[in-house]
Order: structure tokens, then sequence, then C-alpha cells
């Protein structure tokens, strides 16, 4: 009789503290005033230096001024939030990237800063 037999192995319990929200509001610039007074007076370089930080090009947020829905804002807000197990919808992420533009890259800068999570450059 040769079947296969399929086995599963026990997976480790990973209990963790961080959260599924985010850590501040889109509008909490006093958490990192210095980040978002460079975002007030530079946003242009702000935002591609928080993009290469995130391991994208850092030329990616320059590609904005080309739509009405900012898509590189929108897919970066998507993606931290895919990285760090945040909570929330396109529909919000939209809105956000849509209106409060400055304050949407802020507030992905203080998450990276809060989370502290390794982040992999591409070669």
């Amino acid at each position: 009789m040769s079947g296969k037999a399929q086995t599963l192995q026990p997976r480790p319990y990973v209990a963790s503290s961080v959260s599924n929200e985010w850590s501040t509001g889109i509008c909490e610039c006093f958490n990192d005033l210095p980040s978002c007074c460079f975002a007030f007076w530079c946003f242009p370089c702000f935002s591609c230096i928080t993009a290469k930080k995130a391991g994208e090009c850092l030329c990616l947020p320059l590609l904005d001024a080309f739509g009405c829905i900012p898509p590189i804002t929108t897919a970066m807000r998507v993606s931290i939030r895919h990285r760090y197990g945040i909570q929330g919808d396109i529909c919000h992420d939209c809105v956000y990237s849509c209106f409060c533009g400055p304050c949407t890259w802020c507030q992905i800068s203080r998450e990276m800063k809060m989370r502290k999570a390794p982040m992999i450059y591409p070669a």
C-alpha cells in the first residue's frame, strides 16, 4: 500500500502586544513635531525620505502630482497597514491620501518610528 500520508506540524502560539490600530491619529503631529515641521516646510523632500525609509524608491512620491487620487500616497498607506497588521480599508486610505496628504505621510513616518520594525532595502 503506497498512499501519501499527510502530517500536520503543530505551530507555536505567538502572543503579541502590538496593536492592530495606528499608533497615532492622522492629525497628531505633536507626537513628532520636528518631522511635521519638515513635512510642512518641504513636503516633497519629506515624502521622498519617508518612502526610502520604507524600502521604496526615493523619487516614487513625486508621481502623486499626476493624479486626482494620489496613487503613491494611497499605496504607501496600504503597504504600511499591511506590514504592521493595522486594520482599515482602501476607502479610508483614499480619503486620507486625497484630503490629508502631508498628514498621511507624517502618520506613516510616525508609525515606522513607533513600530521600529526592521525595513528591508532592495539591492
